[in-house]
């Protein structure tokens, strides 16, 4: 019986829970090429970036509370990040349309991709779950916004050969953009 509700409570986890893609990416993992559609309807590809850094941070939805802060700290921090070659890209399971009013809403300064099909997470070894929906009132009109996954709020810093020199699988939403700035700035004078 105690093995039955032990697969039973395990099997419950799997489905209500996070499942994990693949085999998780840490620090010194190089990551492979990826792309997805960005807030602007067009393909986005990292092979295509020229910068010294790279930081990818996964969000749960666009439009939320933590998500915002997060967003907006990042924003705020782009100047900075721009003097220290960085790009800065968020990603989550939003659909474009979502992330287009995330964007205009809180005049994000960054591209924002939609990972509707969980690749992007699949690539870093990020676990996601069902994604939902919210309503949410933009300019006195509700929309409804779906997203097609859910991920943690994790982030990755990768240097200019893609390979990982940071990661948090822990993180403050609104402290973010300056753990990664220290962390850029340490790795920078290295």
């Amino acid at each position: 019986m105690k093995k039955i509700l032990s697969f039973l409570l395990l099997l419950s986890i799997t489905f209500l829970g996070f499942t994990q893609n693949t085999t998780e990416l840490n620090i010194g993992d190089v990551v492979s090429n990826f792309s997805a559609t960005a807030d602007t309807n067009e393909l986005w590809k990292s092979s295509n970036l020229k910068t010294d850094f790279l930081v990818v941070y996964f969000y749960p939805a666009a439009m939320t509370s933590g998500c915002t802060k997060q967003a907006c700290a990042y924003r705020d921090t782009k100047t900075t990040f721009d003097k220290l070659g960085v790009t800065v890209i968020g990603v989550s399971g939003d659909e474009v349309k979502n992330l287009k009013h995330f964007k205009e809403s809180y005049q994000l300064n960054f591209p924002l991709l939609s990972d509707t099909n969980g690749s992007i997470a699949k690539t870093f070894g990020v676990p996601t779950k069902d994604g939902g929906s919210i309503t949410r009132k933009i300019n006195g009109e509700y929309f409804l916004l779906i997203r097609e996954i859910t991920t943690p709020r994790w982030t990755f810093v990768l240097d200019k050969n893609r390979k990982i020199i940071y990661k948090n699988s822990q993180v403050t939403a609104a402290e973010d953009s300056e753990n990664v700035k220290d962390i850029i700035k340490r790795s920078s004078k290295k």
